[in-house]
């Protein structure tokens, strides 16, 4: 895919800034994991997924990339037609052992790809089901006009709105109420009926609406804690029946969440149970679930609950030897950390220059990566090296388009990796203190 001046932009600032993965154009920078992108691929998107359901662990240290590997997957399942919600897990907004947050937090964040090239998607499932009812509307009536058809606009709403009842309506579901708000939802959207529109989005989105709002539409459930993971079941099985290809959802467990209280923890080990043997029974339609942690999280809170551990312990991680392994290890990638790094650093060339409308030797700023590479390898014990890493290079490069290109020995590679470690360090405990009370 060809970069374009935004989207290399977009990845400049936010590797250069903090040294956070880019949102969009991630594709264009990435490297290391290919070989668990392809399993993934050739494996479950390609196969599993078509009416089948899996779960994946993925385990990474804090800046080891596991954010970075969620937009890979996500970019992957949007490619192959499935809408996609990446959600960060956090105590105060969107804590596991609470279903219900969790649920609104995935109805707040999926998206599906956007058709129009280089522009961001709209995210949420009620954005979502406007443009799908849009979009079937546009493509009847253009069909329709080709034939010759008199009313091409009339007839193609009244072809949707009978697709809604006597299709979407019959998607299996488990929960009526649930398929019913998003079908009478969508007929709202097309009838162009707001009241109904609003009442009925406030309840997909898992907001607080008295019962009797929506009892009139066939909603006769309230969203709560307790039936949270019936409606994730739920919009996983109407996301089939309204014809995507499937769902993927992918959550991001900060390392912060790892001190939770021993009832919470408890909690957070039977849902996730709870969601592995709905993929194994697949109650969970064409759904990847996918879950980040850091590495603590299988040794220090897993083990405590046997039934749990039984499921996610593996003697090896996913590879082509063992495509049904449920941990994918970001500690073991393709490359050695050097071989990574120096990697990265030849693909950030290309962006920046794109980005900045710069000139700078590819062959010249290789080497350069190459020894900032070592020195940086050589000098951090931490494994959030790639974080500093990238940051220091996209400041480097800047340097170099500024004041002229030359070769960095390995003595200045180790200064300029110092420096940019204190200034990382610096600025990660200054937002930290000032979100303390976030």
């Amino acid at each position: 895919m060809k970069l374009d001046p935004r989207t290399a932009s977009h990845i400049l600032q936010r590797l250069g800034e903090g040294g956070q993965p880019p949102e969009f154009g991630v594709e264009h920078i990435n490297v290391g994991n290919e070989s668990y992108l392809d399993v993934l691929e050739s494996e479950y998107f390609e196969r599993l997924l078509d009416g089948g359901a899996s779960f994946k662990l993925v385990q990474g240290y804090f800046g080891g990339g596991k954010t970075h590997f969620l937009y890979c997957v996500r970019d992957m399942a949007w490619r192959h037609g499935f809408a996609v919600a990446i959600v960060e897990l956090s105590p105060a907004e969107c804590p596991y052992d609470d279903t219900l947050k969790v649920y609104s937090s995935v109805a707040r964040r999926l998206a599906v790809e956007s058709k129009k090239a280089g522009s961001t998607p709209r995210y949420g499932l009620t954005d979502m089901l406007r443009d799908l009812v849009d979009s079937e509307v546009t493509d009847l009536a253009r069909e329709l006009r080709e034939s010759g058809a008199r009313h091409p606009g009339e007839e193609a709403r009244e072809k949707v709105r009978r697709w809604l009842r006597r299709e979407v309506g019959r998607t299996p579901c488990e929960s009526v109420s649930y398929r019913n708000a998003v079908v009478q939802f969508c007929l709202a959207w097309l009838d162009e009926d707001f009241e109904a529109e609003q009442k009925l989005e406030a309840w997909l989105r898992g907001e607080p609406i008295p019962r009797g709002e929506v009892r009139e539409y066939g909603v006769y459930e309230q969203m709560k804690r307790a039936n949270g993971f019936l409606m994730l079941r739920s919009l996983t099985q109407m996301i089939k029946g309204l014809g995507f290809a499937g769902t993927a959802l992918l959550f991001d467990e900060v390392d912060r969440n790892l001190s939770v209280s021993a009832k919470r923890s408890q909690v957070i080990g039977d849902n996730l149970r709870q969601v592995i043997d709905l993929c194994g029974r697949h109650q969970l339609p064409n759904t990847l679930f996918m879950y980040a942690v850091p590495p603590e999280f299988m040794r220090t809170i897993v083990p405590d609950y046997p039934a749990l551990y039984q499921r996610l312990k593996t003697p090896v991680p996913l590879s082509v030897r063992s495509p049904q392994a449920v941990l994918i290890d970001l500690e073991q990638l393709d490359l050695s950390p050097q071989e990574l790094l120096t990697c990265i650093g030849e693909k950030l060339v290309p962006v920046f220059n794109i980005a900045r409308g710069a000139d700078l030797d590819e062959d010249l700023q290789s080497t350069n990566a190459a020894m900032l590479a070592t020195a940086c390898v050589n000098t951090q014990f931490e494994v959030n090296h790639r974080r500093l890493f990238v940051k220091t290079f996209v400041d480097f490069l800047q340097l170099q388009a500024v004041d002229g290109q030359w070769e960095v020995d390995l003595d200045s590679a180790i200064d300029l990796v110092l420096q940019g470690h204190d200034s990382l360090t610096t600025n990660t405990a200054d937002l930290e203190e000032e979100f303390a009370d976030f």
